[in-house]
């Protein structure tokens, strides 16, 4: 008696073979996450929920502080192989309560140099006796070849002043002043020797404490 064959239909048998590797192979469906990806979402989120929940409840402080940029410029190093260029930033800031200050910077990058500024100018400020919107007397500050004469005007006069002694007479808080540059315009020159001149005022207090004599006498 011939054996028999056991014969299966070759449809039947792709169908069982497709039924296995459906049940092998899970489909992920678009917004749908499993394993390791599901739990790096939820660590994520809970990390950002935090960090949110932080931020809200942190009190956020404004600093009184302005920053003004007077000048940036390429500037270059000869070394050995070539030249190595940089910037330089020249920066003030100030408070517009009678403290400004004037710094500078170097970096490879423009925003380097000029957080170098920032943080130079305020290593530097000082501090600048107002009467009223304008300043006490008439004085001319110098620094390197630039001079800068500075005078105190009458109520509403507003700054006549340019470049960067504008700023800085800004930042400090003067509102009524004349000025004029008599040397150098070099702006950080003048920016230092405007920075020299308000430096270098005295108020009336001081004068007459230098003196010996009161306030009263002075001003009689």
């Amino acid at each position: 008696m011939p054996a028999r064959i056991n014969k299966r239909p070759y449809g039947e048998e792709r169908f069982q073979k497709r039924k296995v590797m459906e049940k092998e192979e899970k489909v992920i469906t678009p917004g749908e996450e499993t394993g390791e990806s599901a739990r790096k979402g939820r660590r994520s989120s809970s990390r950002e929920s935090n960090r949110r929940g932080m931020d809200d409840s942190r009190p956020r402080e404004q600093s009184d502080w302005e920053e003004k940029i007077i000048q940036v410029r390429r500037v270059t190093k000869v070394v050995k192989g070539g030249k190595k260029l940089s910037f330089r930033a020249v920066v003030a800031v100030g408070n517009h309560k009678g403290q400004v200050g004037v710094g500078v910077g170097k970096a490879a990058e423009v925003i380097g140099a000029i957080q170098k500024g920032v943080v130079d100018a305020k290593k530097s400020v000082i501090n600048v006796p107002v009467v009223g919107a304008t300043i006490p007397h008439e004085i001319v500050g110098r620094q390197g070849s630039s001079r800068i004469m500075l005078k105190p005007a009458a109520k509403g006069t507003g700054i006549i002043a340019g470049g960067s002694a504008r700023s800085i007479l800004e930042l400090a808080g003067v509102g009524d002043v004349l000025s004029k540059s008599l040397g150098s315009r070099s702006p950080l020159n003048v920016a230092r020797a405007t920075i020299h001149g308000l430096k270098s005022l005295r108020t009336f207090e001081e004068a007459a404490r230098l003196r010996g004599i009161s306030l009263k006498q002075m001003l009689g």
